[in-house]
Formats: C-alpha cells, sequence, structure tokens
C-alpha cells in the first residue's frame, strides 16, 4: 500500500489550497479514505473521512463549512479542498485509508500546510 500526498505549501489567511492524495497497492474503490492532520505537539486529528463510492462524507468540526473531501476512483485519488483557510489550519496533513470505524495502518508520508501572512 503507498499513499502519496501533494498540494501542500504557504498561504495567506482566507486563501484556499487543493491536497491529493494518490494511492496504490491496493482496490481503492473499496475502501473509505480520510484526512488527518497534525500540528508540532499535538495530537493528530480528524479532518475528514469518504465512503468508497463518495455517497457520504463527515468533518471535522473545525473544517466544517470550509473544507470539501472528495475522491476519484478511476484515478486513485482522493482530493481534500480547503478554503477561507486559518493560521489555526497549520499542520501536516496526512492521507489514511479507512474511516467510519474502520481503519488500517496505512498512512502517507504527509503535506505541510502553512497558513501565514
Amino acid at each position: 500500500v503507498q499513499l502519496v500526498e501533494s498540494g501542500g505549501g504557504l498561504v495567506q489567511p482566507g486563501g484556499s489550497l487543493r491536497l491529493s492524495c494518490a494511492a496504490s497497492g491496493f482496490s481503492f474503490g473499496l475502501y473509505a479514505m480520510s484526512w488527518y492532520r497534525q500540528a508540532p505537539e499535538k495530537e493528530r486529528d480528524l479532518v475528514a473521512s469518504i465512503t468508497n463510492d463518495g455517497g457520504r462524507t463527515e468533518y471535522g468540526d473545525l473544517v466544517k463549512d470550509r473544507f470539501t473531501i472528495s475522491r476519484d476512483n478511476a484515478k486513485n485519488t482522493v482530493y481534500l479542498q480547503m478554503n477561507s483557510l486559518k493560521p489555526e489550519d497549520t499542520a501536516v496533513y496526512i492521507c489514511t485509508r479507512g474511516g467510519f470505524g474502520v481503519h488500517y495502518n496505512n498512512w502517507g508520508q504527509g503535506t505541510q500546510v502553512t497558513v501565514s501572512s
């Protein structure tokens, strides 16, 4: 299993970024996928999850109404559209296989998102 995140970077408050996670080594369309984030000296928190068919999503309270998770099963890729970014969104964003109570020990290396003026 391989999960490779991309799309992070430095953005000003109020800006937007779109993260991607390219998956390989498993039948992508059969699994829920999730994004987590981890800031320095903080626990890893759930950002968003999406079911295998994209029919259901869930979000952490701090990102609801600002972030959108989506997936393209033909491209084996899950996305995270982040709008209205705040400095407190600064973290490493990590893609993982699983969600909705079913989790696997498969994690990407993460992509750094820094929100700062």
